[in-house]
């Protein structure tokens, strides 16, 4: 029975006598961390397992690495360790008990393997197509003939390893820059020997490896082939030759996965990883013209959440299967929802880099806007019962919001008071901003969830402390957010100076000259949007960097805009009066005068603790939220807005 909501998206497709349930596969994520063997905890099998429960037709672990040569980092499964086949079972056995294939990706580091590995201890080898000498400093040995046999062994070996343990199809990562990706890159392989030159020779490996995989495990073992459809760097192929190997791999795998990119260039990974700059679906162009050349099903990958256009890929021919990494993150039920025709309850990824760079610094998976990954375990064990109390939410905020309905959720009476007449906070601003879409967004899907929950929401109001304590509630929530800073500058108070509130309008109410005052995250990506509506935008920053409270993914995809962009940008800069014909700064070099039309105030927020305190004797217990503890990111509000509604 076709679904009515997404008939495309949501048919199975079969492949080598396998099916699998809906279009939506989950592509190729790392584990939020392993234990000192580099084998899955219960943690990481709570975290995949959730997504499988959501929906998913596969769920793939990134990164099973096939040789101890091999290895980038840490967070990688040991494939060629037959001690983690008791967790690679556990894992295909939680994908099964949702109907949900386990996959498991296959790599190799190549030449970038080795320094973040083994901690500089000794010197490691490091193989790859050419001797080099890698970013990290290690020297790269060019991979003999005899390297070259052993490691596509290992390939087979490992998805021995994964058969075994029931694994229903390996993922052979042959893109992004790793070491099969780096034999098939022109711009990697400089050999003159069989396995370099013509592109047959530099499909060769790959086509080995895939070989060995078939031969060891046999039909029954499906084969998903990872390529970048161009490498998107200068001097690497484009698409033309992308084709090329597609029709060679064409009858080998079961599925060619097509993605973009190589993951080490700073600029191809943003492309490989979308930025919120990016189009939605920017790189299913290139899944689109490799399906017009081969019979084997294609899949697309790259910033994709929104269930039309999943669709429309599939309805239109320009892929058979669509995967989705981040996506499944952020709303780990994005399947569920869109089949069952809740498409307005999905959270959409908002692309901020929030999950990659808490991934890459602090060893552990978070979501801006689910406050759930990372403590998957935790809460699948659920928390204590508790007896209904009356919760009294200060604040319409994401904190508030994401409290409120938390709280709600648990049996609460709840009431949410808001002195606004819209709810949202400071995401608000983001309501006008192209690249911000997702994230008003994310207002959009919490102001659903309040009403489903039942709670109580008073706009328009502004409630004292003495108001709070009259309502006789058990637990106040405090989320009355920050207050954004007002620099004591002369003529601060002037006509020509706003504040973010200016951009609460489809038209922002600023001239066409506008002086940024602060360079930090928020008046970097104001710049981007003015300069995108035809403004003529300056940024001051009294700091010697703009935007360095950034993610640094984030930055870089903001410095890309930036290079091509009319932003003037100016560091090492202290802003001193507000004119009426601009803003006067101090420089190094000294006083000079910007001319503007609008200083726009980006300058950062603080709390109001005098403020905030006035409610600690309110009710029983009183709970702050947010901005109004400490300033921070979306990620902050919305965390501590979940776990202090699961303490009433």
């Amino acid at each position: 029975m076709k679904n009515q909501y997404y008939p495309k998206l949501a048919s199975p497709i079969t492949i080598r006598g396998l099916t699998f349930k809906n279009r939506i596969f989950g592509a190729p994520m790392s584990n939020p961390e392993l234990d000192p063997d580099c084998h899955m905890r219960k943690e990481d099998l709570a975290f995949h397992e959730n997504r499988a429960r959501g929906g998913l037709a596969t769920v793939a672990i990134g990164l099973g690495i096939v040789d101890p040569v091999g290895r980038v980092h840490t967070k990688e499964v040991t494939l060629y360790d037959v001690m983690s086949l008791p967790s690679l079972k556990e894992y295909a056995n939680a994908m099964h008990r949702h109907n949900c294939m386990a996959v498991m990706e296959l790599a190799h580091g190549g030449k970038y393997a080795g320094a973040r590995s083994h901690d500089g201890a000794g010197d490691p080898l490091v193989l790859g197509p050419d001797d080099e000498i890698n970013p990290d400093g290690l020297r790269v040995t060019a991979m003999s003939e005899e390297e070259i046999e052993r490691v596509s062994n290992c390939y087979a070996d490992a998805a021995v390893l994964c058969q075994k343990a029931g694994i229903d199809m390996v993922l052979v990562h042959g893109g992004h820059g790793w070491l099969l990706g780096q034999f098939m890159s022109p711009t990697m392989n400089h050999r003159t020997d069989r396995w370099g030159g013509s592109l047959e020779n530099r499909m060769r490996f790959p086509l080995l490896v895939l070989e060995k995989i078939r031969k060891a495990c046999g039909e029954r073992m499906l084969i998903e082939y990872r390529m970048s459809g161009s490498e998107i760097i200068k001097g690497g192929y484009g698409i033309e030759e992308g084709i090329e190997m597609a029709r060679m791999l064409d009858g080998k795998v079961d599925i060619i996965h097509v993605s973009a990119g190589v993951h080490e260039d700073q600029d191809a990974f943003v492309v490989t990883h979308p930025s919120m700059f990016m189009e939605h679906g920017c790189n299913v162009y290139l899944a689109a013209e490799i399906k017009k050349h081969v019979n084997t099903p294609v899949a697309t990958v790259g910033g994709l959440n929104d269930p039309d256009m999943m669709e429309e890929i599939i309805a239109s021919g320009k892929a058979d299967i669509v995967e989705i990494a981040r996506q499944s993150i952020c709303d780990p039920y994005f399947p569920e929802k869109a089949f069952s025709g809740r498409k307005d309850d999905i959270t959409k990824c908002c692309r901020c880099f929030t999950c990659f760079y808490n991934y890459l610094t602090n060893r552990t998976f978070c979501c801006a806007f689910n406050p759930v990954v990372g403590n998957e375990l935790e809460n699948k064990s659920g928390f204590p019962q508790t007896t209904s109390k009356k919760v009294l939410v200060v604040g319409g905020g994401v904190g508030g919001m994401e409290a409120a309905i938390t709280a709600a959720e648990r049996g609460h009476r709840v009431t949410l008071i808001e002195k606004n007449n819209r709810l949202g906070g400071q995401l608000l601003s983001e309501r006008y901003i192209p690249f911000k879409q997702d994230m008003y967004h994310f207002v959009k899907v919490l102001e659903g969830r309040l009403e489903a929950s039942g709670v109580e929401v008073r706009l328009n109001t502004e409630v004292t402390a003495e108001e709070a304590a009259a309502f006789q509630a058990d637990v106040v929530m405090v989320a009355t957010g920050a207050r954004p800073v007002i620099p004591p500058i002369e003529g601060i108070d002037r006509p020509n100076v706003v504040g973010l509130d200016a951009l609460h309008h489809e038209v922002p109410q600023t001239g066409q000259k506008v002086v940024i005052l602060g360079g930090g995250l928020v008046g970097s990506e104001v710049a981007i949007y003015l300069d995108g509506l035809g403004k003529d935008v300056t940024v001051v920053e009294m700091k010697n960097d703009w935007a360095s409270d950034a993610y640094f993914m984030h930055k870089n995809a903001m410095d890309i805009y930036m290079r091509d962009s009319r932003i003037r940008i100016y560091t090492d800069t202290k802003a001193k009066a507000v004119t009426g014909k601009g803003l006067v700064c101090t420089t190094r070099d000294g006083e000079i005068l910007l001319e503007a039309d609008t200083v726009l105030l980006a300058a950062g927020m603080k709390a109001d603790p005098e403020f905030v305190h006035r409610f600690d004797y309110t009710a029983d217990r009183v709970f702050q939220i947010g901005d109004c503890i400490r300033p921070g990111r979306v990620v902050d509000a919305v965390t501590t807005g979940y776990y202090r509604a699961l303490d009433i």
